[in-house]
């Protein structure tokens, strides 16, 4: 065995790194909020596989309900189905840009609920319309709207995929967060409101754990940009203002209805989906009324804006909810925002 001294004296340096390595040996705590955040996520209090799925009897509701109710978790599914992905890839990020232990940790457990949130998406749409939501054949014309504007819907979602991977790598991470701040006060917004109206048990308990989720999401996203926001460049600032328009226009698409300017429909699309609104208000889901959409919107949107106006952010026009504000133009290039 050779002595450690003479090992020592012919030890060669390792060679220098050609780019970063992403993958961490060190864990630095610059937020130490932030693993108060984590410890809290470690055990969510809920698993889509323990809810009372049992109690959800099909059975008990018209064909038309069970069609209008799938619909709407379809449509929340093309939001909750991005978040595994979207937040993984964001998860990634978190390694490549050496962003601190604590913020890495958040964003892994951001992953692991959002794969909760699709799951309860895709086991209602399974139990209400077996082989749905694509594999199936409606026996209603009103299952038929409801089918078509789902595949209109996973049309657009598709869309939101290549933008928002060209952003990751694209824009800082004040911008990136901003962005994800933006969706998740739109879907604890949402998830609250469908929480306090639904009369389905299955469906309150699913929207209130859902609702905690994207709680903790928001507090994530609020203790990284109280680090962020305050070192902002003018440049930054005025993305940020691009960037909070272009996530309105993405995130109407279910916190009101979809306007033209990100979102493909045909012209049947929205009578369409206010006649299903109706019916799956009638089966008790907790859908909101038009009116009462545009008010929560309104109302997540000042939420966001109280939080940015302290740091000189410049808040986009919005018309549709009443928001005065700065005229920016819309960049469907530029949706980056998280639900």
């Amino acid at each position: 065995m050779p002595d450690p001294q003479t090992l020592l004296a012919e030890i060669k340096a390792a060679p220098g790194i050609d780019g970063p390595n992403i993958f961490p040996l060190e864990w630095p705590v610059e937020t130490p909020k932030l693993y108060d955040i984590y410890d809290a996520a470690r055990d969510p209090g809920w698993s889509p596989h323990t809810l009372a799925w049992d109690t959800l009897r099909v059975e008990d509701y018209s064909l038309d309900q069970r069609y209008a109710m799938a619909y709407w978790f379809s449509l929340l599914a093309v939001f909750d189905g991005s978040g595994p992905s979207v937040f993984a890839r964001a998860m990634i990020h978190t390694y490549e840009s050496k962003e601190e232990d604590p913020v890495r940790k958040c964003f892994f457990s951001v992953v692991r609920d959002e794969m909760n949130h699709e799951e309860v998406c895709g086991r209602a749409i399974k139990r209400l319309t077996p082989g749905g939501p694509l594999g199936y054949v409606p026996e209603t014309p009103l299952g038929h709207l409801a089918r078509n504007n789902i595949e209109w819907l996973y049309y657009n979602g598709s869309r939101y995929w290549t933008g928002f991977k060209n952003g990751v790598d694209k824009y800082p991470l004040a911008i990136l967060f901003t962005s994800f701040l933006f969706g998740e006060v739109a879907s604890s917004t949402l998830f609250h409101g469908m929480y306090q109206r639904t009369t389905i048990p299955v469906f309150k308990e699913a929207f209130k754990r859902i609702g905690q989720d994207e709680g903790r999401h928001l507090g994530i996203c609020l203790a990284v940009l109280q680090k962020l926001l305050p070192v902002l460049t003018e440049e930054d600032k005025q993305m940020i203002s691009i960037q909070l328009r272009a996530g309105f226009v993405f995130l109407s698409g279910i916190l009101h209805e979809p306007p033209e300017q990100f979102w493909k429909l045909p012209p049947t699309f929205i009578p369409a989906q206010r006649q299903i609104d109706e019916v799956a208000r009638s089966a008790g889901l907790g859908i909101l009324t038009l009116d009462e959409r545009k008010a929560n919107w309104k109302t997540a949107v000042l939420r966001m804006k109280a939080n940015l106006d302290p740091y000189g952010i410049e808040f986009p026009a919005l018309p549709e909810v009443g928001i005065e504000g700065k005229e920016v133009v819309f960049d469907p290039e530029k949706v980056i925002p998280i639900f």
